[in-house]
């Protein structure tokens, strides 16, 4: 919605791992697939060198920090979470391994060791107001980022 919003192009790195086989084989063991780090990297070079790209994952470690203006991490509570993953069909391992992580912040503590603080901004996202307030306040946040850098362009 945000991408759409703003004329963006939205990049789901889970997609692009499966399309493009970015990844180094399947993991029986987390259910999914494991990502090579690099591969995904240097597929997405290019594309994010150009800029105006919405790029949605569920970690940010690894990619490098010059890509990005701003780092939403979004967050749920418990409840939300484990009957969203349950609904997507989960295992209980998988869905379990994602509530400890989202208790522990794991994606937010990531996030914050990764980029500078101040574009690092967590968000709760439990219903379908939360995230049209959030696209909403994303969309405000980038224009206002563009805004500022086409005055900075004209010193």
């Amino acid at each position: 919605m945000v991408a759409q919003e703003l004329g963006f192009r939205h990049i789901n790195v889970g997609e692009w791992v499966r399309e493009k086989s970015l990844h180094s084989g399947w993991n029986a063991e987390f259910d999914c697939f494991d990502i090579d780090e690099d591969k995904v990297v240097d597929a997405l070079e290019d594309v994010l060198g150009e800029g105006g790209c919405v790029v949605d994952h569920h970690g940010c470690d690894f990619f490098p920090e010059r890509w990005f203006d701003l780092v939403v991490v979004l967050q749920a509570n418990n409840t939300e979470l484990y009957d969203r993953l349950q609904k997507r069909g989960y295992t209980a391992k998988k869905i379990n391994e994602n509530v400890e992580c989202e208790i522990m912040m794991v994606v937010l503590e990531e996030a914050s060791e990764s980029y500078r603080p101040e574009i690092v901004k967590p968000m709760s996202s439990d219903n379908t107001d939360d995230l049209e307030r959030n696209v909403a306040t994303i969309v405000e946040w980038v224009r206002g980022m563009m805004a500022a850098a086409a005055m900075a362009g004209h010193h």
